[in-house]
């Protein structure tokens, strides 16, 4: 497409600036691909020097992404508000959106209530900014777990915990290792925050030893990973694999380690980390949104104390605290006998729905991975045509485009609402995208 329209200038800003413009006005749309240096610069009339300098900015700050060969694209998530995607059509059974069951949530209206008829204050600038009951529960579970919990705090949800986490210890430039392929929330907002990407593979006990020391040894000063449920394979660290990760990280004690564990509670899977005694700088978090819904934007965040500290201290800067609110309902929540039943009922149903879709695609000679969580991933030669021929058959799946750096094509299918009797024809409508002459082939 033509830039010249949103262009006020011929430098390098000016050029970034316009890019941007487009964008936002959705001429420009995620995943679209960008001219190369040379045409764009042609067209423009401008040094190439120039619009590389202004694509390395973009990219810097997350909204375009550098693909070598392939050129250079639009992210799928750029930080900047866009036209959101059209509607699905209709018929079309949502597969994609990684969502829990809805029925599966507990419903919240007599936790909400009960909050109303507690007598007290209206909560003001200078209270505590935390709900003590809810730090009591969330330290002892961590402690039963026997996970390292030296500080304790509480955040807008998983994303917003990393985020704060990598601010308080990192800089533009600095080196994150993540799990690839991983979750494209953590990937695009490391990208966002300046950072670069460094590829680490893993199979379903986790990262690869191998590979995480390939990352460390090109300097990496953080590494997020997901120890269960990960997103989008279902990966789940092993008590072995864990005891691996922890002694290749022995060597790197002030490398910043940061877990997400998001599904904590409807995992289908025991909690593990590779924080050890020795680690200096960690965070632990721990999102309350797959078990007791995504509209409870809170998460508990557990870390050294200095990390902690320090979002802590950045946090009451601006938004100073997380809803009394929500910390009063998840702690009600948290206390409840029937939501504890609830949520160990989720757990059970979850893993059945994976593993029947598991089942169903093995019975059809597709190969996928699912170990826990939420979702299955499915490798192909090429997303594309599998993506299109399953929506022509009524099922919408996710894009592997979004979580991959350097791992192989695939897309990922979500379990959580699928009821296993639908398995079977999920599984021969992906047999059918993956027939020999579909643009794609089985794994």
């Amino acid at each position: 497409m033509s830039l010249q329209k949103y262009l006020r200038g011929r430098s390098a800003a000016n050029l970034a600036e316009g890019i941007e413009a487009a964008i936002r006005d959705g001429a420009l749309r995620p995943g679209a691909l960008l001219p190369t240096v040379r045409a764009l610069a042609s067209e423009l009339g401008v040094s190439p020097t120039t619009v590389a300098s202004a694509y390395r900015g973009l990219q810097r700050r997350g909204l375009l992404v550098a693909e070598g060969r392939r050129g250079t694209r639009v992210s799928l998530a750029p930080p900047l508000p866009v036209l959101s995607e059209p509607a699905r059509a209709a018929g079309v059974r949502d597969l994609a959106s990684g969502n829990p069951d809805p029925a599966l949530l507990p419903r919240l209206g007599p936790f909400l209530a009960r909050l109303a008829r507690r007598p007290g204050a209206p909560h003001l600038y200078d209270d505590p900014p935390h709900h003590a009951p809810l730090l009591a529960l969330a330290r002892e579970r961590l402690l039963a777990e026997e996970l390292r919990c030296d500080a304790l705090s509480v955040v807008s949800g998983a994303l917003d915990g990393i985020e704060r986490v990598l601010l308080a210890r990192l800089r533009p430039g600095d080196r994150v290792a993540v799990e690839d392929p991983g979750w494209g929330g953590v990937l695009h907002l490391v990208r966002a925050l300046g950072m670069s990407l460094l590829p680490v593979a893993l199979d379903d006990e986790g990262p690869l030893p191998a590979a995480l020391e390939a990352a460390l040894a090109r300097g990496a000063a953080a590494f997020v990973l997901t120890p269960r449920a990960q997103n989008p394979t279902g990966a789940a660290l092993s008590a072995a694999r864990a005891r691996e990760l922890r002694r290749v990280l022995r060597g790197h004690p002030s490398l910043l380690l940061i877990e997400d564990d998001h599904v904590f509670e409807v995992s289908g899977a025991p909690a593990r980390s590779v924080v050890a005694k020795e680690t200096e700088h960690f965070a632990i978090v721990r999102s309350v949104s797959k078990g007791l819904g995504p509209d409870l934007r809170l998460a508990l965040l557990a870390g050294d104390a200095e990390t902690v500290a320090r979002v802590e201290g950045r946090l009451q800067l601006g938004q100073r605290w997380v809803s009394h609110v929500l910390q009063q309902l998840v702690a009600l929540l948290w206390s409840d006998p029937g939501t504890a039943r609830l949520l160990r009922r989720a757990e059970a149903t979850y893993t059945e729905r994976r593993r029947a879709l598991l089942e169903a695609l093995a019975a059809v000679g597709i190969a996928a991975r699912g170990a826990t969580g939420l979702n299955v991933w499915v490798p192909v030669s090429a997303e594309a045509p599998v993506l299109q021929r399953l929506r022509e058959a009524g099922f919408a799946v996710a894009p592997g485009e979004r979580y991959r750096l350097q791992s192989p094509p695939g897309v990922r299918i979500t379990s959580a609402a699928l009821d296993p009797a639908d398995a079977p024809r999920v599984a021969q409508a992906l047999a059918a995208a993956l027939r020999p002459g579909a643009g794609a082939s089985l794994a």
